[in-house]
């Protein structure tokens, strides 16, 4: 296939009640049709909460199972992050479902001090990337956006996923990286955030957008704006820019062995 349509879902999040979030996305999931992937922000189920005991599932567990019937139920792939326990550590882990089931997944590997993530969650080790419908997808969340070694493209990827909970008074800094990423990488960016106050009392704008290997935005939310947008990504598109302006050919060479 080398056209997908993804579909971003911004929305408020109940503070620390999974079934009322899971409720909310069913709803809109529901609602589009025509689409191959649905993107949901980060901790889509709870929030950034640190109280990752209180929140955290299993594999297991209700939302990887909610997640599994509704990529079936819709026949697309959904997407978002959760906090998941592993013997007795856990991660802000991304989910990639697809609608036969199959689980992919990408641990946090930037974890936002600021907020003590790091005193609450164990950073992921590897760099993860996935396959879907003739689309390679690198999987990133949030604080991950600010670190462009680490999402370096080595020519094994069309698309960079960011689900976030991006506070609003940086959101020009989540805005101008999401479109740098973009062209930096020759890639498509599709970038999910939450809106609305959380339990800490921090208001998060939104600003998804969909990003073209050139930086053009292609498809955004309004500030604050509860609702869905979606875009279609053309890999035949990215791979005739790519021959025409063939940037990649002379970026440095380096490993990111050393790094994880």
């Amino acid at each position: 296939m080398s056209v997908i349509r993804v579909a971003l879902i911004q929305s408020e999040l109940v503070w620390q009640n999974s079934a009322a979030n899971l409720q909310n996305f069913e709803q809109q999931i529901q609602k589009h049709k025509d689409v191959q992937l649905f993107v949901l922000p980060e901790m889509f189920n709870s929030g950034f909460s640190m109280d990752s005991t209180r929140i955290a599932e299993t594999m297991e567990g209700l939302t990887v199972q909610w997640m599994q019937q509704q990529a079936k139920r819709a026949d697309a792939a959904i997407c978002g992050s959760v906090a998941i326990s592993v013997e007795g550590q856990i991660f802000n882990r991304l989910l990639f479902v697809t609608p036969c089931g199959l689980v992919q997944f990408y641990d946090k590997r930037h974890l936002f001090r600021m907020g003590g993530e790091q005193q609450h969650y164990q950073p992921g080790s590897e760099r993860v990337i996935v396959s879907y419908l003739g689309f390679r997808f690198c999987l990133q969340v949030c604080y991950d956006l600010r670190f462009p070694v680490f999402a370096r493209n080595q020519q094994d990827y069309d698309v960079l996923i960011y689900v976030a909970n991006w506070p609003e008074p940086r959101r020009q800094v989540w805005r101008t990286l999401l479109q740098a990423r973009a062209m930096e990488n020759q890639a498509y960016v599709v970038g999910c955030n939450r809106i609305g106050l959380d339990g800490n009392g921090l208001n998060y704008s939104g600003d998804s957008m969909v990003v073209d290997y050139s930086g053009q935005i292609l498809a955004e939310l309004a500030f604050s704006q509860n609702g869905v947008v979606t875009a279609e990504l053309n890999l035949t598109a990215l791979q005739q820019f790519k021959q025409k302006f063939p940037a990649y050919l002379d970026a440095d060479a380096f490993s990111l062995t050393s790094l994880l």
